[in-house]
């Protein structure tokens, strides 16, 4: 196996025994006085970089819980739909709506378009399909998710 540096330093004259002690000496002094230091910065650059993975993992699981809490309402405003809807006359006469910037129509017949505009039914959206459910479903529903709720009148509240 080759020489060390040092070795090959004295042997060739380069240096002497002299230099190389106090080489060693100094190499030896600055060992010891890293000695502590150096695991200090190791230990808290450990800590820090699990402090940051927590935190992280604490968000992750917080969108996680959010978009699960999401999905829970969403699935019980479908439910409620689907279990309060009335059936609707394909004989009937138009009762239109706005929607945004859009006017929509519903076919009725008299009797619930007379029920819609007093507030006792209300006209809510599952799947891009537009129902008609009770006034007191639509407050349910849109406690859960306000954008599943098209119009729902006020008792008091005339049409114009």
């Amino acid at each position: 196996m080759g020489l060390s540096l040092q070795d090959q330093l004295l042997k060739s004259g380069i240096a002497d025994k002299k230099q190389a002690n106090k080489a060693k000496q100094e190499k030896r002094v600055k060992r010891k006085k890293n000695k502590g230091k150096k695991l200090v910065p190791e230990a808290n650059q450990v800590r820090q970089e699990q402090l940051v993975q927590a935190q992280r993992s604490q968000e992750l699981n917080r969108q996680f819980n959010q978009e699960k809490e999401k999905r829970e309402k969403l699935a019980q405003v479908k439910q409620l739909i689907e279990q309060n809807r009335l059936d609707l006359d394909k004989y009937a006469e138009p009762y239109y709506f706005p929607v945004g910037k859009k006017i929509k129509k519903l076919y009725v017949n008299e009797d619930i378009a007379k029920q819609l505009s007093n507030g006792q039914l209300a006209i809510v959206t599952l799947d891009d399909l537009y129902e008609i459910v009770p006034a007191k479903v639509a407050r349910q529903i849109a406690d859960r998710d306000p954008g599943s709720l098209i119009v729902l009148h006020k008792p008091d509240e005339k049409m114009i």
